[in-house]
């Protein structure tokens, strides 16, 4: 069964050639059939190829497959080889189911699109990309499938490219994460001058048994394979671009934010974990900038209007809880809330985007309102969603994947009383935002009438994402019920155990105590706030405190103003400055003399023949005297 994994990625790739080739002259029913039967059929062989793995684990619980060398130069041979581990194994089971499902949603949600096949033949090329970069055997294979999502996701946020500020949104996209890209590459030379390989497990090896750890060469080049994961996974300083890439259709958001790219920095992370072992550095720098970009993520959402940009914002505080649990050496916690953040972020977008199109597609939160009676199945499934999010005990799986974070941000063996305090008061700041975003759109009077019915291939992917999000969290309880964790077994077959300084069942109890109560209590702060007394928070955004207060806090704590006025509007003004530089002055000569010698010729065609006659004769005259005196 193994031996079919090259076929998980192969297929939306497939898919992609046939769409981007003959996708007009297909129907649209053949269209969702392909780019919803590809992907499908992936998440199928990743739920049989899995349960085989589990079953007959292989050898040292990894499986390579080489499908053909890619290059050889000077000794150095990377090959097409897919590498199957317990890690990569949780990320093509979320890429590939939680897509397939995005995808059955998409057919129906985009079927008055006239890009219909342009659409799904950049889905599954984003699928595909993907794919390639958790199978990936070497660091270049990775970095193509890194670009590819790069690319995908440029070509789907700018989808409805009509519009200005979709274009510049997509463009903003690509350029930010630019940055990271090139931190990233950087990072790879570095790595393949001083370990001699990009194959990542014989990297790792060589790290372990070459570099000695806080050396320069592991700090430096954990730092620069993390400039490449805070850009992909829109953490700080580079977390910019995510909030405005909700330009795009909303399964794309769905897709970029629960399945693929911007999850891509976290599993660079995890899957080059040794060189973060050998650079304690870096490891603290991880949790730091999870920590920080979870904050400022939580309060940039509680002042959104956009239901789209709350769930934005949320996503770069939720991957800031990812980078935290990877910075304390939570490996295999910060691996379990991927996978459970991407069940409720996937439901959340999808039931946003329900809402969206059958309210004449408004995004406004406060146009809304009582919504539940209009849209009962998005209603219930979208509330789910949301206490996973905000972490609501017991019943939701989003309690069981943060709460192991919070946990382990104080008692693991990087983590501290700050970093716990963080991850807190980040819950915190969660319940409330999330459930103001439940309380203004769905309760209160109905001030937008419903446009439109809501058909099956909407609201299946709503129920099966709901029921993951309630049982997900049993894949792994926590110890308060006992030692059986099996998802942090299995995943320690790749990654390293975590090391916990404070060890006690009945203080993890409390602690996990503490996190329910904060939970709870943001629910009920949003409830006051935001649906009991709406007067009080309107009346302090009026004073002037309150309104500098929500105008920094809405526009992203003022990033994009710096960046224009240290990068963008220099940029542009020396561009502008530069317009007719030297090097545009010779090729503008070159056209002009070109031009000249047009004319020039232009004047020799009279329509004469005797003067045409007369021109041959004399140009072999002279050609013929060339060749005898020279």
């Amino acid at each position: 069964m193994l031996q079919l994994l090259w076929l998980i990625p192969a297929l939306p790739f497939f898919s992609y050639a046939i769409l981007a080739i003959f996708g007009k002259r297909i129907s649209r029913n053949g269209v969702a059939a392909l780019g919803v039967g590809s992907v499908g059929t992936s998440a199928i062989l990743t739920i049989l190829l899995g349960i085989s793995f589990l079953t007959s684990p292989p050898a040292n619980y990894a499986f390579s497959q080489t499908l053909w060398k890619w290059m050889d130069v000077a000794g150095f041979s990377p090959g097409i080889t897919f590498y199957l581990d317990s890690l990569s194994l949780v990320f093509i089971f979320v890429i590939t189911f939680v897509g397939f499902l995005i995808h059955l949603y998409s057919s129906e949600f985009m079927q008055g699109d006239e890009g219909y096949s342009r659409f799904f033949a950049y889905m599954n090329l984003f699928v595909g990309s993907m794919l390639t970069l958790v199978l990936a055997d070497n660091l270049l294979l990775l970095y193509l499938g890194w670009e590819g999502v790069g690319l995908c996701s440029y070509l789907l946020i700018g989808f409805w490219y009509q519009e200005p500020e979709n274009g510049y949104a997509a463009r903003k996209a690509f350029i930010v994460t630019r940055v990271g890209d090139a931190a990233f590459a950087v990072g790879l030379f570095l790595l393949f001058q001083n370990l001699g390989t990009l194959d990542i497990q014989n990297m790792l090896q060589r790290a372990d048994a070459q570099w000695i750890a806080g050396s320069t060469l592991p700090v430096a080049a954990a730092l620069l394979l993390l400039g490449g994961a805070v850009g992909k996974s829109a953490q700080l300083p580079l977390q910019t671009w995510l909030p405005d890439a909700m330009a795009g259709p909303t399964p794309v958001s769905a897709l970029i934010h629960a399945a693929t790219m911007v999850t891509a920095g976290v599993y660079l992370i995890a899957r080059t974990y040794v060189i973060f072992q050998l650079a304690p550095v870096a490891m603290l720098v991880v949790a730091i900038i999870g920590a920080a970009t979870l904050l400022l993520a939580g309060f940039s959402a509680i002042t959104q209007v956009d239901i789209k940009r709350v769930l934005a914002y949320s996503t770069i505080s939720q991957i800031g809880y990812m980078m935290l649990a990877l910075g304390v050496g939570a490996w295999a916690a910060g691996i379990f809330h991927f996978m459970i953040h991407a069940f409720f972020k996937a439901l959340l977008f999808l039931g946003a985007g329900v809402v969206i199109i059958t309210h004449h597609h408004e995004h406004n939160m406060f146009k809304m309102g009582g919504l539940r009676k209009q849209l009962p199945v998005t209603f219930w499934t979208f509330l789910i969603a949301s206490g996973a999010l905000a972490a609501i005990p017991i019943v939701t799986a989003g309690f069981y994947s943060k709460d192991a974070i919070i946990w382990y941000a104080w008692s693991a063996e990087g983590g501290s009383t700050l970093l716990w305090v963080a991850a807190l008061v980040g819950a915190f700041l969660t319940a409330i935002y999330t459930f103001r975003m439940v309380f203004i759109t769905f309760f209160g009077e109905e001030k937008m009438p419903k446009n439109g019915t809501v058909g099956f291939r909407l609201k299946l992917p709503l129920v099966v994402l709901a029921v993951l999000s309630v049982i997900g969290g049993f894949i792994n309880l926590p110890h308060t019920f006992g030692k059986f964790t099996p998802l942090f077994n299995f995943l320690e077959h790749t990654l390293p155990a975590i090391k916990v300084v404070h060890e006690s069942l009945s203080l993890e109890f409390w602690f996990e105590l503490i996190s329910a109560v904060t939970a709870l209590l943001g629910l009920y702060l949003a409830y006051y706030f935001f649906f009991k007394r709406t007067q009080f928070a309107e009346r302090f955004n009026n004073t002037a405190v309150g309104a500098a207060i929500h105008r920094f806090w809405f526009t992203g704590w003022g990033f994009d103003w710096i960046y224009d006025r240290l990068l963008v509007f220099p940029f542009v003004w020396l561009a502008r400055i530069n317009r007719r530089d030297f090097i545009d002055l010779f090729y503008d000569g070159v056209a002009w003399t070109t031009q000249l010698l047009h004319k020039g010729v232009g004047l020799t065609q009279t329509g004469r023949i005797r003067w045409y006659a007369m021109g041959i004769a004399l140009g072999a005259v002279i050609s013929i005297a060339l060749g005898v005196f020279l």
